[in-house]
């Protein structure tokens, strides 16, 4: 689970930035809250909303970054790739800082890395004991190379130093065979995200036929993926997957997995391909593809413009999803962006941040950070007059 993650100079970030999942004592308690030994609470759901342009998903683009860099950077690049983020043009020169802190089987720790384009700079593991954090490991770049030191966590020095300077150490040491790096990759695989370092992947029929195999492979999400998609009222009674023959870029026989719902009407039935559905029904699919598999293992639903295609009353259904035990089995968390604020109707001001954009550069604030913002506020009905901000200037 995130507690809290930091991050500075990051495309229209340019300053040092929060993201809290943490609340204070204050709040009242909802269901969108997880218990963490009778002492604290973190959030299960926040939201993310701002005019068009404001840096909505630059926000949340951090945890998808690290997620990518600390599981797959070392073999998922080459030696010779930039380290694939971007700092904020005024400061291009400058590196940038990311420092997430997270729960794992009942641990604290904070994972830190300054980087640039080029090479990381700077890359720590630390574990809290009792109320400090100690490190783990310390990646630590000089002018002959790296200096690197560790405490148990099993991946030899001389191995250490010679990892290339674009690459995570954790990631490579996961792929050296290092139990405990493999067990904070398996962490990071849990992110679930429709962005990726440049941005979000826009929806096209690939993600349709990708998200049909994947339902395919993994039988036991089908009856739950079936089952929503008729809730969503969507005229839908059931959901086929066809396996059918089809061809790759190559030209080379591949197996292709085709969606087919299926619609009843007074005693009657025929079957329709997803891609003759209507875009919100597709994107419906797609997205309990990401995050059905997250509510089930545990992990982080990070989800760009969720409400994109989607009719704004199937947003309260997707995130009940993460409240109660029965669907939320592990304590699964979701961050989004939307341009829905009716949003604010569903969640409190702890689980709501606003982004804004002036003189080119974004600012993120949580809306119980706003002075005088009561907890029985009509949140909705202030944004809607522009009392709160990052509402488009027209």
């Amino acid at each position: 689970m995130i507690i809290q993650l930091r991050f500075s100079n990051f495309y229209s970030f340019a300053e040092g930035t929060e993201l809290s999942f943490e609340l204070g004592k204050k709040p009242t308690p909802s269901a969108y809250d997880i218990e963490i030994g009778g002492t604290r609470r973190l959030n299960k759901a926040l939201a993310v909303i701002g005019a068009n342009g404001s840096g909505k998903t630059q926000f949340i683009k951090p945890l998808a970054f690290l997620s990518w860099f600390i599981s797959s950077s070392f073999l998922g690049s080459k030696p010779e790739d930039p380290v694939p983020f971007h700092p904020h043009t005024f400061k291009r020169e400058e590196d940038s800082l990311f420092e997430i802190t997270f729960l794992l089987d009942n641990e604290e720790y904070r994972y830190k890395l300054i980087a640039n384009r080029k090479h990381v700079v700077h890359e720590a593991l630390y574990k809290k004991t009792s109320h400090l954090f100690s490190y783990v490991f310390v990646r630590e770049k000089t002018e002959s190379g790296y200096d690197y030191k560790q405490q148990g966590f099993g991946f030899p020095s001389s191995q250490a130093r010679n990892i290339r300077s674009n690459a995570s150490l954790l990631s490579a040491a996961h792929n050296y065979d290092v139990p405990m790096a493999s067990t904070f990759v398996e962490y990071f695989n849990k992110y679930s995200f429709n962005l990726n370092v440049s941005g979000r992947q826009h929806f096209h029929g690939g993600n349709v036929l990708e998200s049909a195999e994947y339902f395919f492979k993994h039988a036991h999400f089908l009856s739950d993926m079936e089952r929503m998609m008729c809730d969503f009222d969507l005229g839908i009674c059931s959901v086929k997957i066809h396996e059918a023959e089809g061809k790759d870029d190559q030209g080379r026989s591949t197996k292709v997995f085709v969606p087919v719902a299926v619609h009843e009407c007074e005693n009657m039935s025929f079957e329709l391909p997803f891609f003759e559905e209507s875009s919100g029904t597709q994107s419906a699919f797609v997205l309990l593809r990401r995050i059905l598999p997250v509510l089930e293992n545990g992990g982080v639903a990070i989800i760009d413009e969720i409400d994109n295609d989607l009719h704004p009353h199937m947003l309260p259904h997707i995130l009940e999803l993460f409240k109660f035990e029965h669907t939320n089995p592990r304590q699964a968390q979701i961050i989004f962006t939307c341009h829905t604020p009716e949003v604010l109707n569903l969640l409190k001001k702890h689980q709501a941040y606003l982004v804004e954009k002036i003189d080119q550069q974004s600012e993120a604030w949580r809306l119980d950070e706003v002075t005088g913002l009561r907890a029985d506020d009509n949140l909705y009905a202030k944004y809607m007059a522009g009392a709160l901000s990052a509402v488009p200037n027209l």
